[in-house]
């Protein structure tokens, strides 16, 4: 009964290693936050490093559109609007044509389409940019093994809220109080708490997501599950000892 209790000692031990191994982005309690954007003024879509961009200029305040769009045969047809692709580096610059690099990151799009047309108002009459991003992903962690998705965004100002509804929603093992926002900057990784477990944290979740924001819902651990699973093997093994080491001693 000593040996058979130390060496459950033993195995619980090197079980409860392993517990919970799953949580990722762990923080300490004296992790400094960054304050979440809250001010639902401000909610536009802004271009961000590494985004993939279609870019188009038409002159004459897109004409050129109406007479594609009303079936004239003289119009070209053979271009497709996302066959003109253009990456913002590191910096938030993209190279375009005629102008070379111009920094596009923290525009909005409409922004950024207003700046274009009068950079190329010397060089073209009247032009109309147009401008989409093409790569709007986010990557969402819903709280659950095995549910991360990397999720495509249509919507250029799609909210936290929308995000996480994209993916289904928070699963039954996900911390609504422990949302973590992660944002890749120049400067760094921005990361923000959101506590979407009442109803004040709507505010948070109106938060505009970036292309390549990850959303992390944190796991409710589950100690005693996850230790019995690690322990169960274990257990039997050692019973089973246990069990032919009696059977020989009475034996004898």
């Amino acid at each position: 009964m000593r040996i058979f209790s130390v060496l459950m000692l033993v195995v619980v031990c090197a079980a409860s290693c392993t517990v919970n191994k799953n949580i990722m982005f762990k923080t300490d309690t004296e992790y400094v936050f960054d304050n979440p954007f809250t001010d639902s003024t401000n909610t536009e879509y802004r271009l961000a490093q590494n985004d993939i961009i279609a870019f188009q200029l038409f002159t004459n305040e897109g004409a050129m559109i109406l007479e594609f769009t009303a079936g004239n045969t003289q119009t070209p047809r053979y271009f497709s609007f996302r066959d003109f692709t253009y990456q913002l580096d590191a910096l938030g610059y993209a190279d375009l044509p005629a102008l070379g690099r111009v920094k596009l990151s923290g525009y909005t799009i409409r922004t950024a389409q207003d700046s274009l047309e009068s950079w190329y108002i010397n060089q073209f009459n009247n032009p109309m940019a147009v401008v989409q991003v093409v790569n709007h992903r986010v990557i969402i962690f819903p709280g659950a093994g095995g549910t991360a998705r990397v999720v495509p965004l249509m919507n250029q100002n799609t909210t936290v809220l929308e995000a996480l509804a994209t993916a289904g929603g928070i699963e039954d093992r996900g911390n609504a109080s422990k949302v973590k926002l992660i944002r890749k900057t120049a400067d760094g990784d921005d990361v923000y708490l959101l506590d979407l477990s009442t109803i004040e944290g709507l505010r948070y979740g109106q938060m505009t997501v970036q292309s390549g924001d990850v959303i992390y819902v944190e796991p409710v651990p589950e100690i005693a599950s996850e230790l019995l699973k690690d322990v169960s093997p274990y257990v039997s093994i050692i019973s089973g000892l246990a069990l032919i080491y009696a059977i020989l001693v009475k034996g004898f």
